[in-house]
């Protein structure tokens, strides 16, 4: 923001720079009047912002000043004019209480606890009323809730404190008659701890004790850890169990430092005799309630050397003749065992091998070769062809020329005639045929092939087997092969030479 003050001078040349301040009504310091070095203009600037709901106007004195004067003068010519600057109110977004809410809650607390509150209120003077929302990008597991209205918000899912310990989302505030003004505050959430998590051993103990150690030497100490954290600190109490008290074999002793060292309570651990103990501790904590587990120790009897130095931990066998170790036993039984394995094998091969060739139905054939010695007995169905269809078809109209007489010349055929006189037409014969199979429900199936055999009859010429006829060459007439046209009277006149020749 700025403004311009002018001031007119009537002289000229050099001795026209002028230079301004603001002599009363800014003691806040909010604005301040810097001198244009080219038009010697006074540029009125703000130092500070502005608040409109503070202060809504201003009601400065600025005095102009001449630098230079002329000697005689008496001093540099001064003259003051008043400003008057006006606020405008503008829309700004809500203003929480504070920048930063710390909040806490207990990791026991049940769901819809209330946690705190968080308000904020529009700086205009309208006052508009303000709505209340959780950034879900900062509770992606949507632990929290908000009331829109008031601002408090509330516990959505049980926390557990030895998981997340803080919880920091985002709540944004919006006005509600313009939507894009908005502001937001952090509110860190710390989840406080309650004693709910039992105290345990720091790690999975496994002691060893030597055969030949002396009564009172610690085995083993141990320690133990709490996922909780009390504000007084730690301090755990370490005890046996009942039905320990009186355990003839070992005893604690505390360290007053939360650890506790085991003890032996004589030299006569043998491992031919016994090879592992356990020993089980109860730990307790104190908290509020007290929170108690049971841990066991597992202490492992092992030969060692005369420095207490471990050796050996396995057991030997010393039942076994000629001084056989574990080791030694272990390798004759895997030899026992693959032998077994071997013969189980065979015997099993031999037997699958020694199997009749014998088709189950959960077998699949088709993996199967299977060999027959035994002779087919032929075709069943004899009547799955009709041998009638070769017959000729002048049985069918009961007309049986005799093949030993030569036919009688009727009359010569004429172009396009297919049957003779007392013939059967082709396609009438297979009609019938047709209608014969489609009729008779002993016929074959529709996907048989039906085969029919057919003599074509009716020519004049006769049969042209030699089979078929008695008479000799010199009987014959061949006259009519000239009147059979063009193709067949070169045919007629070499036989009609030929009847000529045998007649001389």
């Amino acid at each position: 923001m700025g403004g311009k003050v002018k001031a007119n001078d009537r002289d000229t040349g050099e001795n026209s720079k002028s230079t301004y301040g603001i002599v009363e009504g800014d003691d806040q310091g909010v604005f301040e009047i810097i001198t244009d070095s080219q038009t010697q203009e006074g540029i009125l600037q703000l130092k500070k912002p502005l608040d409109y709901e503070s202060k809504r106007a201003y009601n400065l004195k600025v005095e102009a000043t001449n630098v230079r004067s002329e000697p005689g003068s008496g001093g540099p010519f001064k003259d003051t004019a008043t400003v008057k600057i006006t606020v405008e109110d503008s829309d700004e977004p809500p203003v929480f209480s504070k920048p930063i809410y710390q909040l806490e809650v207990n990791e026991n607390a049940p769901i819809n606890t209330i946690i705190g509150t968080v308000t904020a209120r529009d700086p205009d003077s309208t006052g508009s009323q303000v709505r209340y929302f959780i950034d879900r990008h900062t509770d992606l597991e949507r632990q929290f809730n908000i009331n829109v209205d008031d601002g408090k918000i509330t516990l959505a899912k049980l926390l557990d404190r030895e998981t997340d310990m803080w919880h920091n989302i985002t709540v944004t505030a919006t006005e509600v008659r313009n939507h894009s003004q908005i502001s937001r505050a952090i509110v860190a959430i710390r989840v406080m701890d309650i004693n709910d998590n039992a105290p345990e051993f720091a790690t999975e103990y496994e002691a060893f004790l030597c055969e030949n150690g002396k009564p009172g030497q610690v085995i083993q100490t141990v320690s133990a850890v709490d996922k909780d954290d009390p504000i007084q600190g730690h301090y755990f109490n370490y005890r046996l169990v009942p039905e320990m008290l009186n355990n003839p074999n070992f005893t604690i002793k505390n360290n007053q430092d939360n650890s506790i060292s085991v003890l032996a309570k004589h030299d006569t651990f043998r491992r031919q005799k016994q090879e592992m103990y356990f020993l089980p501790i109860i730990v307790t904590d104190n908290g509020h309630p007290p929170m108690s587990s049971t841990n066991t120790l597992t202490i492992r009897v092992c030969g060692c050397s005369k420095d207490g130095i471990v050796q050996s931990c396995n057991v030997e066998a010393y039942v076994l003749p000629i001084g056989l170790s574990m080791g030694a036993l272990i390798a004759i039984l895997a030899c026992i065992v693959l032998l077994l394995v071997i013969v189980v094998l065979f015997v099993t091969l031999r037997r699958h091998k020694n199997e009749p060739l014998i088709i189950k139905d959960d077998e699949d054939v088709r993996e199967n070769i299977i060999r027959y010695d035994d002779e087919g007995g032929g075709e069943e169905d004899t009547e799955a062809f009709d041998i009638a269809t070769l017959q000729n078809p002048d049985g069918i109209n009961g007309y049986l020329p005799r093949k030993d007489i030569k036919p009688d010349l009727q009359f010569m055929p004429r172009a396009g005639q297919h049957s003779g006189p007392n013939g059967v037409d082709v396609d009438e014969f297979i009609n019938v045929r047709l209608h014969e199979a489609d009729n008779d429900p002993t016929a074959p199936p529709y996907d048989s092939i039906q085969i029919y055999g057919y003599e074509g009859r009716g020519s004049i010429a006769g049969s042209l087997s030699s089979l078929e006829t008695t008479s000799s060459d010199s009987d014959q007439n061949y006259d009519y092969l000239r009147e059979w046209g063009p193709r067949f009277r070169r045919l007629g006149e070499l036989y009609s030479v030929g009847e000529s020749d045998r007649e001389t």
